[in-house]
């Protein structure tokens, strides 16, 4: 099967992360993949560096008929069975393209925020789309009654992690704490995320300024992104000892495996996140907010301990009660990993996805 993703997207995140892996695992399995990625966008590099046949084009709307045309061609010359498209001005114009080739289209949405009402939905979800899939359940009801759908035809797909990738050694993981200064009894509760605003970092460091008091337990924000934003709140809070800032990690997983407790307090947008399912699988337990397809992960009181969004005292009480509590952590992080095992790593996702291409 020749399969062509389209991003205009320029970020790198877990979106385009998606995009890459599951384009190797098809890869894997005998199936050709092109890219049509916005010029400069951050998958450019990244999937030519894994081999990929990447076009960069200037995705916009108000110029939308040269890369209409380019897209074209790119189905033509490369003898395209179908279309995933990815983000909002790529499924305009992917989906037009396919359309004038009869080609089929699913149409990947991996945000959990609302998507628009009236003829915008019935239009890129319905007839500019074939299939939709979702990385959020939360979503998959809005979009078959706005757009009109089947409701076979739009279902969740999470993006699974690979366990390969899983496997910190010991001894870089200890080697992160005492970069920390770490003691062996330290409690470290931390998230890690692409730093930015609806990623709950203010309710983190409320949380901790809360805890203040309880010297052993340390706080770690691990990842890039606005991070100097943070720098100041964090001197006012008077957490200068207690905080650390890793800035981005080009290998996070010792940080990651390095936590008592994973944290991940968005205020919206999220999906099923990534780096959630990492945390479950290194047996973290979890905390998070209520927000989008977290919930699928972090189950309340069986995986972690879920708390509402913008509420920095419920999250200090939930690291309290998990601090207090050595062997309810140890039970938590040994059901989420086996709840990612039986659902969400990157072979599921491969399967289902592959069963959806081949199904269109």
């Amino acid at each position: 099967m020749h399969i062509l993703h389209t991003e205009s997207s320029n970020g790198w995140g877990g979106q385009e992360i998606r995009i890459l892996r599951e384009s190797e695992g098809m890869r894997r399995r005998g199936h050709q993949v092109i890219m049509a990625i916005a010029k400069g966008g951050g998958l450019v590099a990244k999937a030519r560096a894994a081999g990929f046949t990447v076009y960069e084009l200037e995705f916009s709307k108000p110029k939308a008929l040269y890369p209409l045309l380019q897209l074209i061609t790119i189905i033509r010359r490369h003898k395209i069975d179908l279309i995933n498209t990815h983000s909002s001005t790529d499924a305009w114009i992917g989906g037009i393209a396919a359309r004038l080739t009869r080609k089929k289209v699913i149409r990947t949405r991996h945000l959990s925020t609302p998507i628009r009402k009236g003829l915008n939905s019935r239009l890129l979800y319905n007839t500019l789309a074939d299939f939709v899939v979702t990385t959020s359940s939360q979503i998959i009801s809005p979009i078959i009654e706005q757009s009109k759908i089947r409701p076979e035809k739009c279902r969740l797909v999470a993006t699974g992690v690979d366990p390969q990738d899983l496997q910190p050694t010991g001894a870089d993981v200890q080697e992160f704490r005492r970069e920390l200064g770490l003691g062996p009894d330290d409690c470290l509760v931390g998230t890690a995320c692409f730093v930015r605003s609806w990623k709950g970092i203010q309710d983190l460091m409320k949380a901790a300024h809360l805890l203040r008091d309880f010297n052993q337990i340390k706080w770690v924000i691990i990842g890039g992104g606005y991070v100097d934003r943070y720098k100041g709140l964090a001197a006012e809070l008077g957490l200068d000892t207690t905080l650390y800032f890793t800035g981005h990690l080009e290998n996070p997983f010792p940080a990651i495996a390095a936590l008592d407790i994973f944290t991940l307090l968005s205020t919206a947008n999220e999906g099923i996140s990534q780096a959630c399912l990492q945390a479950a699988y290194l047996q973290k337990p979890l905390i998070t907010t209520t927000i989008g397809g977290l919930p699928e992960v972090c189950r309340n009181q069986e995986t972690g301990i879920l708390v509402p969004p913008g509420r920095p005292k419920e999250v200090a009480n939930a690291v309290l009660s998990l601090y207090d509590d050595p062997e309810k952590r140890k039970q938590l992080g040994k059901k989420a990993r086996q709840l990612v095992e039986s659902k969400f790593t990157l072979q599921h996702t491969l399967d289902l996805m592959e069963k959806i291409y081949t199904s269109l």
